[in-house]
C-alpha cells in the first residue's frame, strides 16, 4: 500500500509541475455549442493548468471553478465599463461577483480585468471616458470589501496603446500613444499606487497577417536571419514579441514607472483562417515561446519571469469575424476539447497531444452534404450563403483548411455546418432540394466536417442568435435528375458566397501591432541575407 501511495504522490506532482511557473490560458466562451463548465474545469486540471483568464463572471463557470484551486481573472466587459461609473454599481458587482465566492473552497481570484483591449484605434474612443473611472471604482470597491492587498484590478490593453516615433522606430524610444497618452499615465500611476499590474495583449500572428513583406523568422522565436539593432541601447532583436514588449517597457519609464509588472494577457497562434493561421506554424510558435517562458529568460529590457495567459483554451465558433476569419481558431484545443497538435505545457520541447476533454457527447454520425442528384442549380450560391450567415465557414477561406475543396465540397461543407448548428434537425439539410443527409463521413485530407457536441440549456448559445430558418428553405426534397456542378457561372457565385461570408475585415484588433522597429528596416535587412 505503501508503495502504491508513493507512485500516486509522484504523479499527482508530475501532473501539478506539468506546466510553465505562471503560465495561464484564456478561457473564452463565445461558440454554438460549449462544454459543460465542469468538463473544462477538469481538462484544465487534467492538463496541470491552474490559472485561468475569463472575458466575464458567468455564474456557472464560477461555480465550476469552486474548489478547483484554479487561479482566476473575471473581467468586466466593455460594454459595462460606463455603467461602473457609478460607485455603488462597482461594489455591488464586487459583491456579486469576487467576494461572494470568496470562501474556503469557493473560487482563487487574483485580478478583475476591467474591460478587454478598450482603446482599440478601431473603437473609436468609445471607452476613453469610461475606462479608468472604472477601474478606479473597482479597485476603491475591492480595497473596501477587504481584498484589495490579495486581488488587482487591471486593464487588458492591445499593444496599439504605445509605439515609437517614426524618427526613432526601436524600442527603447517607446511612448504612449499621443491621442491617449494622458489617460494612460492617470492608469499607470493609479496601477501603481495599488500595486496592480500593466496587463498587454501581443500577437506576432497579427504583424504577419495582411502583410506579406514582413518576415516571416521575425514572429516566431528561433531567430531572424538578420537581428535588428536598437540604435539607443545597441541591443539585438531577432523576434517581434521582444521588441513590442521592451516598447512598452520604455512607455512605462518614460511614465516614470519603469519597474511596474507586466502581464501578458494574451498570446498565441490560429490554426486556421489565413495562409499563415495552420497547424505547423502553431506548432512553431509554441515551441519557441514556451522554453523561454520556463527559462525565464524574458526580453532584453526585462529580463526573469514573465506572467503569460495563452490564447486561447478553445476554439470559438460565433466569435466575430471582423479582425479577420482566424478570430475563431486560437483554441489550443478544438471547439470539442479535443487538442489539435502536440504540445509541451512545461516547455521543455517533449510534445505530447494535451488531455482531451472527457465524456464528450456528440449528435449522432451523420452529416448534411450536397445533393448530387440536384436538378436546379440556379439557387446554389443562394444558398450557401443562407448557410454560411448562420454557421462558421471561416474554414472556406483563402489559405485556410478547406480551401482547396471543388464546388460540391465547398456547398457541402457550407450544408454541414448549418445543420450541425441546427442540432441535425432534418429539415435544416434541404437547402430547395441542394443537399442530403449521409451516415458516411465525407471530411477531406485537412478539412474536417465536423460533428457537433450535444446541446445543453446551460452551456449554448440559442439558435436564434444563429438567425432562424425561413420557409423557403424548409421545402421537402422534390424529384430531381443527375446534374454536375460544372458551369464557370454556378462556380463563380459559390466562390462570390464564400468570399462574402468568409472574408473577414482588418478591425476590431490592430493588424500590424506594435514592433518598436521600422518595418522597412526589418524588411531590408532581411533581404540582405
Amino acid at each position: 500500500m505503501g508503495t502504491c501511495w508513493f507512485l500516486k504522490w509522484v504523479l499527482a506532482l508530475g501532473l501539478l509541475g506539468s506546466c510553465v511557473h505562471g503560465l495561464g490560458v484564456n478561457w473564452g466562451t463565445m461558440a454554438i455549442r460549449k462544454l459543460p463548465p465542469k468538463t473544462v474545469v477538469q481538462m484544465l486540471k487534467d492538463n496541470g493548468i491552474l490559472k485561468v483568464k475569463l472575458f466575464d463572471a458567468d455564474q456557472n463557470t464560477m461555480t465550476a471553478l469552486a474548489g478547483s484551486g484554479i487561479e482566476v481573472m473575471v473581467a468586466i466587459p466593455n460594454d459595462q465599463l460606463a455603467v461602473m461609473g457609478d460607485y455603488n454599481r462597482a461594489k455591488d458587482w464586487v459583491k456579486r461577483n469576487v467576494t461572494r465566492y470568496n470562501f474556503n473552497g469557493g473560487v482563487t481570484i487574483k485580478y478583475v480585468a476591467v474591460g478587454n483591449e478598450p482603446f482599440l484605434k478601431s473603437y473609436n474612443g468609445s471607452f476613453l471616458n469610461t475606462t479608468f473611472p472604472a477601474l478606479r471604482n473597482i479597485q476603491n470597491a475591492l480595497n473596501d470589501a477587504g481584498v484589495g492587498d490579495s486581488i488587482k484590478a487591471t486593464v487588458p490593453l492591445n499593444a496599439d496603446v504605445y509605439n515609437s516615433p517614426d524618427d526613432q522606430a526601436y524600442p527603447s524610444s517607446g511612448r504612449f500613444r499621443s491621442d491617449i497618452n494622458d489617460i494612460m499615465t492617470q492608469i499607470v500611476q493609479f496601477l501603481s499606487q495599488n500595486k496592480a499590474p500593466f496587463t498587454v495583449n501581443i500577437y506576432p500572428f497579427l504583424s504577419l497577417y495582411g502583410n506579406d513583406d514582413f518576415p516571416v523568422d521575425y514572429a516566431f522565436f528561433d531567430g531572424a536571419p538578420q537581428p535588428v539593432v536598437d540604435r539607443g541601447t545597441g541591443i539585438q532583436y531577432t523576434n517581434v514579441f521582444d521588441a513590442n514588449f521592451d516598447t512598452l517597457v520604455s512607455a512605462l519609464k518614460a511614465a516614470g514607472h519603469g519597474d511596474m509588472p507586466i502581464i501578458v494577457g494574451e498570446v498565441g497562434w490560429p490554426t486556421d483562417g489565413d495562409k499563415n493561421a495552420n497547424i505547423g506554424d502553431a506548432i512553431r510558435f509554441y515551441n519557441g515561446l514556451l522554453p523561454r517562458l520556463a527559462g525565464n529568460r524574458g526580453t532584453p529590457l526585462r529580463p526573469g519571469y514573465i506572467e503569460v495567459y495563452l490564447f486561447g483554451l478553445l476554439d470559438e465558433d460565433a466569435k466575430s469575424i471582423d479582425p479577420g476569419n482566424f478570430e475563431r481558431h486560437w483554441g489550443i484545443f478544438r471547439y470539442d476539447g479535443q487538442p489539435k497538435f502536440p504540445l509541451d505545457l512545461s516547455g521543455q520541447g517533449q510534445n505530447k497531444l494535451l488531455v482531451g476533454a472527457q465524456n464528450v457527447q456528440y449528435l449522432p454520425a451523420k452529416w448534411c452534404m450536397f445533393n448530387p442528384n440536384a436538378k436546379d442549380l440556379s439557387k446554389l450560391a443562394d444558398n450557401i450563403d443562407y448557410a454560411c450567415s448562420r454557421s462558421d465557414c471561416t474554414a472556406l477561406g483563402y489559405g485556410s483548411s478547406c480551401n482547396n475543396l471543388d464546388t460540391n465540397g465547398n456547398a457541402s461543407y457550407a450544408f454541414n455546418m448549418y445543420y450541425q448548428v441546427q442540432n441535425q434537425d432534418e429539415f435544416a439539410c434541404n437547402f430547395e432540394g441542394l443537399a442530403t443527409i449521409t451516415d458516411q463521413n465525407i471530411s477531406q485530407g485537412s478539412c474536417n466536417f465536423i460533428i457537433q457536441i450535444v446541446a445543453s440549456s446551460s452551456s449554448s448559445l440559442t439558435l436564434s442568435l444563429m438567425g432562424k430558418l425561413e420557409n423557403r428553405y424548409l421545402q421537402p426534397a422534390k424529384s430531381l435528375s443527375p446534374s454536375l456542378l460544372e458551369g464557370s457561372k454556378i462556380q463563380d457565385g459559390v466562390k462570390k458566397a464564400i468570399e462574402k461570408r468568409g472574408s473577414g475585415g482588418k478591425h476590431g484588433r490592430e493588424n500590424l501591432q506594435a514592433t518598436g522597429l521600422s518595418l522597412g528596416e526589418i524588411v531590408q535587412r532581411n533581404q540582405k541575407v
